[in-house]
């Protein structure tokens, strides 16, 4: 890996460069809109923001749509199924180091045999350029997961450092995109300082925190899953699913497939699920194996602090702060209830 530095009017004449010349079928940044900031796909660098705290929804949904056909199908005589798996070349600006490592997880679960072409074709052909957050949002705890920054995950990393990013060189990939649309130069000792400077100062804006080290969660967990705290969180929880539906790590889908009037033509398509939703759970025959909120609850926390963690050997969850932005009852953010179950256990 190697560092590099580029003025902030080089990375934006960069920017301009890549959306202009068009060897990419899109070039999507992260925007802002009425004080929300969003991924959407940039026609200009003046609409790109790198220094916003969190975006609405993650980056997954470049690699996991909330809603994509997976087949087609012809009726008749001779059904026939084509499966779909179609990908744009696509430069994604601005992914924080919290969503890189979502992404890494999201990339583990999919690419167990047997391996899910759709995410596999659009991670391939995605180049991924992240950047620092340097002003978390008020429900952001990722320092506390270890994820205020990252050494993996992306083909370019930014660091804001004033006039100029540090960029660090994740791969091939990134080093020739620099070099044929950047004008960046090596980056000094006093360059690298800097970031190490800016970094730590980030460290101080969270307001949000574990109370224990992050790899005691599965233990906490384990030893409190009769906790009242389950009982009395779930208590006032709408079922709304909209802590799961912003959350970088959750990869469930649902599977339904649709019939053209004419009868004679269909797609099947999958679009994103939660757990968090009364019917999640319900099986063919009508039972419900997590019919009430505090069994839904319950197995959000634990998904997120043990069972992902277990089987992939990747946290559930990343400290992005999304759920707790979004929860209306202010019950969603899984820091919260950790801190809760230690102080209970």
């Amino acid at each position: 890996m190697e560092d590099k530095v580029i003025s902030k009017a080089d990375f934006s004449s960069m920017v301009d460069r890549l959306i202009q010349e068009g060897e990419y079928d899109s070039i999507e940044g992260v925007k802002t809109k009425d004080g929300k900031y969003f991924f959407g796909s940039l026609t200009n660098s003046g609409e790109l923001c790198l220094d916003y705290d969190v975006t609405l929804l993650p980056p997954k949904k470049y690699f996991l749509p909330q809603r994509e056909t997976v087949i087609t199908f012809r009726q008749g005589e001779r059904p026939a199924p084509e499966p779909v798996a179609e990908a744009s070349s696509v430069v994604l600006i601005g992914v924080h180091p919290y969503d890189l490592k979502a992404m890494e997880l999201c990339e583990a679960v999919y690419s167990a045999p047997p391996a899910d072409p759709n995410l596999m074709i659009r991670k391939s052909k995605t180049v991924v350029i992240g950047v620092d957050c340097l002003n978390p949002n008020p429900q952001s705890f990722s320092a506390s997961m270890g994820f205020a920054t990252t050494e993996s995950g992306y083909d370019l990393m930014l660091t804001d450092i004033g006039d100029s990013y540090v960029v660090s060189v994740g791969t091939d990939r990134g080093a020739d995109l620099l070099a044929r649309y950047g004008r960046a130069a090596d980056a000094t000792a006093t360059n690298l300082a800097r970031r190490d400077e800016v970094r730590e100062m980030s460290l101080g804006r969270y307001e949000k925190s574990l109370s224990m080290p992050a790899d005691e969660i599965p233990a906490i967990l384990n030893e409190t899953w009769d906790s009242r705290v389950f009982a009395e969180k779930s208590e006032v929880c709408l079922s709304c699913g909209s802590c799961v539906m912003v959350c970088p790590t959750c990869v469930c889908f649902d599977v339904e497939d649709t019939v053209a009037l004419s009868l004679d033509s269909g797609e099947r398509y999958r679009k994103w699920d939660s757990c968090m939703l009364t019917d999640f759970a319900k099986v063919a025959t009508g039972e419900n194996f997590r019919e009430d909120r505090e069994s839904r609850f319950r197995h959000r926390m634990h998904r997120k602090g043990k069972y992902l963690l277990e089987r992939y050997d990747k946290p559930g969850c990343v400290g992005c702060g999304r759920c707790g932005l979004a929860c209306l009852v202010d019950i969603a953010l899984p820091a919260d209830t950790y801190n809760l179950l230690k102080e209970a256990s």
